[in-house]
């Protein structure tokens, strides 16, 4: 058992048993857990190795890539664009972007990107890496691209293209990409420790991603197995991984939806605004009306994409995913959040004005839902 570093509300020590439970019983190498309620820290833990040779701590200021939990920093850019009444959800998206309307995507609306439901799930042509890192050329790519299925019937989860898609018309909109946005807009004048990619001066504190030495079951494989080509193309053309996310390439990178890098205060003081209706650290960036909009359910489906994976019908809001019945973020079938690749999670409950924030850096096999996260959200609302 590595030491477990920081401070817990007794209130809140069942949060931490689950925490320390993750490293006995389900295999944690390195991690960290902030809980937010009505605007305090009530549990700020971390422990562990931040390296795969366990040469690292886990320290307080260690970061790491959190993936899809990127999603909720990018959309809440759109909805402060909004808020100031420089951007309709309701347009769309070829008024700030002409060049998008081709290939049948005149009728996409802003809110179809943001609620996963654009159609432009991944691209048809191959996409390497590299290309990946070109911003001007994959949104090029993404405007010409034909949709999988008719925009705004149907979730189908744009797991990298998300950052792209709600990115540009950031960019199209304010004249600057999404991670200066928010750093300008949020993250540097409240001083939350959330970047969209990393400077490499910070590079010194990134812990090591470290993919899970599990093989699938057999039922995951069956799963995997389901998968229709468009699920082939989102989460695999290109397919990053703890290998790519680990280089100064990807770090140097702008990808919005996936190469956000953070702590778990980083990640819970973010999700804050979500929870506290639109406050955090003492500062309104969102209205109250704006940010109850995040959470305007967009109907749910089997999700076109990820419904292989999940078993079970899904709701996305404009950004973040509802927990819904099957309790993803915990018992409020209303609270939000998301999950990033391998584990990390963003919630923010606003019926109970808490937001959480957990990473860690071994990533397991589950598309969502990891274990980890999930004994950390149940020892959560125990508490309450």
């Amino acid at each position: 058992m590595p030491r477990i570093d920081g401070r817990c509300e007794e209130r809140f020590a069942d949060v931490r048993a689950a925490f320390e439970e993750n490293f006995r019983e389900r295999g944690e190498l390195g991690a960290a857990v902030t809980l937010r309620v009505d605007g305090e820290v009530v549990v700020d833990l971390w422990g562990g190795w931040a390296d795969a040779d366990r040469t690292r701590p886990w320290k307080r200021e260690t970061l790491v890539n959190v993936w899809s939990t990127t999603k909720g920093a990018t959309a809440l850019c759109a909805h402060i664009l909004a808020d100031r009444g420089a951007l309709d959800l309701d347009a769309p998206v070829a008024s700030y972007w002409p060049e998008f309307a081709a290939a049948g995507k005149e009728g996409v609306l802003v809110r179809h990107l943001l609620s996963h439901r654009a159609g432009v799930a991944g691209l048809r042509v191959p996409h390497s890496m590299e290309e990946l890192y070109d911003w001007e050329l994959t949104c090029a790519r993404l405007a010409a691209t034909e949709p999988w299925w008719e925009p705004g019937t149907r979730s189908g989860y744009h797991a990298i293209t998300y950052g792209f898609l709600v990115g540009e018309v950031v960019r199209r909109v304010s004249g600057v990409l999404p991670g200066e946005f928010l750093a300008r807009e949020v993250t540097g004048p409240l001083g939350i420790d959330f970047t969209v990619g990393l400077p490499e001066k910070e590079s010194w504190r990134a812990a090591e991603l470290v993919h899970a030495a599990v093989e699938p079951t057999s039922e995951q494989a069956a799963l995997y197995a389901q998968f229709e080509p468009v699920a082939l193309a989102a989460l695999l053309n290109p397919g990053p991984g703890a290998r790519q996310a680990n280089t100064a390439e990807w770090r140097a990178a702008e990808i919005p939806a996936a190469n956000g890098h953070a702590t778990a205060r980083g990640v819970a003081a973010l999700y804050e605004v979500f929870a506290r209706q639109g406050r955090s650290g003492g500062k309104q960036v969102l209205s109250a009306e704006a940010a109850e909009r995040v959470r305007e359910g967009q109907g749910a489906c089997r999700d076109l994409v990820l419904g292989a994976g999940f078993g079970h019908d899904t709701e996305v809001g404009l950004g973040l995913w509802l927990s819904g019945a099957n309790a993803s973020y915990g018992p409020n079938p209303r609270a939000v959040g998301h999950d990033g690749f391998g584990g990390s999670c963003g919630l923010a409950d606003p019926e109970a004005g808490l937001s959480l924030g957990y990473v860690m850096n071994r990533m397991g096999p589950n598309i969502a839902d990891d274990p980890r996260k999930m004994a950390l959200v149940a020892a959560v609302y125990d508490s309450l």
